[in-house]
């Protein structure tokens, strides 16, 4: 009985031989049957030419990955040092547009409070101030919102006016309301005073119907839309940290971003929104973010 080396010995000797078998492979034509060509090949030949042509298509497909944009596509190949550079580049991107967005949502949320009423009064601010200790007086001078709401209007104004190539001064806010001069948006009789306990933070003037209102002064229009509460609604920011409002207008003549010199139709008398009970123009000035009695200013 062989033993089991042997039996490795006489398969390894078969196999030698029948890869040592020359063979001839022969090209006919089907139709004629004459001979195009003829070959003399070996198991062994077969067997190097499919191994070199496996070894030349791995080593192809290594250069390409290696060195064509390929190797983007392949996980976990690449240049690590491109991709995390690339990574931090939208991550700061990212973070860029996370900041626009909530300053432009507080943004949006102060000028919704000014508009419907929900802020606090000038009395109210004072008295929180004197409740607390006359070392924090400093630090309450200003809310974050106000401070928020300051800085967007005054970023807004100075690229809009460098976008529409006018000369416009939106200084810090020195200049005294007594030494600016506004124009009246409407003259009429007034029908309701500056009321701040009230919750009324503006007049209400009479005038007839289709009466053109008027901007007050220049400035960029930053709101020009319509609320539940106030109607078809016009914003105007000025220089001097100056904002002016006109609300329950019937329709609107600016839109938002516009620009508007003093004495400029804006909008047109009405009495839309639901704080109204007659066609009238509710007319509020803010000055450094508190409402002041537009009739100490203006002469309707």
């Amino acid at each position: 009985m062989a033993t089991t080396g042997e039996r490795l010995k006489q398969w390894w000797d078969r196999t030698r031989k029948r890869l040592q078998n020359t063979y001839r492979f022969i090209i006919m034509n089907n139709d004629t049957f004459e001979e195009v060509g003829s070959y003399r090949l070996t198991l062994m030949n077969v067997y190097v030419a499919a191994s070199t042509i496996v070894v030349l298509v791995a080593i192809l497909v290594v250069l390409a990955i290696a060195f064509t944009p390929i190797r983007r596509y392949v996980p976990g190949y690449g240049q690590g040092g491109d991709g995390r550079r690339e990574v931090e580049r939208l991550y700061r991107e990212v973070d860029g547009l996370r900041e626009q967005l909530n300053a432009q949502r507080e943004y949006s949320e102060s000028i919704k409070r000014v508009l419907i009423g929900d802020y606090e009064t000038a009395e109210e601010v004072e008295s929180q101030q004197l409740e607390v200790g006359a070392d924090t007086l400093a630090e309450v001078e200003r809310s974050p919102e106000e401070e928020q709401l300051r800085q967007e209007l005054e970023l807004q104004e100075v690229g809009q006016a460098a976008r529409q190539g006018k000369n416009v001064s939106f200084s810090p806010g020195d200049v005294p309301l007594e030494q600016m001069f506004f124009s009246p948006p409407v003259t009429g009789e007034i029908s309701a005073i500056f009321m701040p306990d009230k919750k009324h933070y503006g007049v209400d003037v009479l005038a007839p119907k289709n009466t053109a209102i008027k901007a007050a002064m220049d400035g960029f229009i930053f709101f020009a839309d319509w609320t539940l509460e106030t109607g078809n609604t016009i914003g105007i920011q000025h220089a001097n940290n100056t904002i002016t409002f006109y609300k329950h207008n019937s329709s609107l003549l600016k839109k938002s971003g516009s620009y508007v010199k003093a004495g400029e139709a804006v909008a047109i008398i009405g009495n839309t929104g639901t704080l109204t009970d007659g066609p009238h123009l509710h007319f509020e000035l803010w000055h450094k973010g508190k409402p002041v009695d537009p009739t100490e200013y203006i002469k309707f």
